[in-house]
């Protein structure tokens, strides 16, 4: 796969919805860094989170936690002492019951959920939810600021034989972050560079701006 060319590919809008569904399929253009093939939602989605107005609700709503790698959860049960004191107490009990991880309906690691609602890693302030595993890492306590499918969301990847594809996962309370992103006009891969850069490396994500560049 070379970089820098377009492809006219099929992908998932919502790729938690796990194997090839033809009524999840569609039909977009995508860009090719390395062995990536990135949606061209990504680069002309306008977004920036908006704490004050969506009070974290990806934390909270939806089936199933965050995905999680293997080496995500080993990190994590390596450290769960360090977060544990962010945490609620619903959610150090599942986590005390159940472990660090769950699974989804497709067998996926995930995080474990609190009355299957929100995430077990998750705490409030004045209504707001926030990451206790995040909070862990801003204390210097962990060396793991929080799973990457949060760190990258609304950003969901999906991962095939040859490479990964990356695509936009459109989710109705992330509307104010739209508008916000639109007003102030940032791309979603531009505030999501940290992530992208933690991910893929930072001359990967030089690659990106180069072929975006380049149109």
């Amino acid at each position: 796969m070379s970089t820098g060319t377009r492809h006219t590919a099929y992908g998932y809008r919502y790729p938690e919805l796990g194997t090839w569904n033809p009524l999840n399929e569609y039909l977009c253009s995508m860009i090719a860094v390395d062995k990536t093939l990135i949606s061209d939602d990504i680069l002309n989605v306008r977004f920036i989170c908006d704490l004050e107005k969506c009070h974290g609700a990806c934390c909270v709503e939806g089936d199933a936690g965050a995905p999680l790698d293997e080496e995500e959860i080993s990190i994590l049960e390596d450290n769960i002492d360090a977060v544990k004191p962010y945490m609620v107490q619903d959610g150090i009990e599942v986590i005390e019951k159940n472990g660090v991880f769950d699974y989804d309906m497709f067998g996926h690691f995930v995080t474990p959920l609190v009355h299957d609602r929100e995430c077990a890693f998750v705490y409030f302030e004045d209504g707001t939810a926030f990451c206790a595993i995040e909070k862990a890492y801003r204390e210097g306590l962990i060396p793991f600021t929080k799973p990457i499918s949060c760190h990258l969301y609304p950003i969901r990847i999906s991962g095939y034989k040859e490479f990964e594809a990356l695509n936009y996962h459109e989710w109705p309370i992330c509307d104010q972050a739209l508008k916000k992103g639109k007003v102030n006009n940032v791309p979603l891969y531009i505030f999501l560079k940290d992530a992208l850069i933690r991910k893929y490396g930072k001359e990967w994500y030089e690659k990106l701006l180069l072929t975006i560049e380049k149109g």
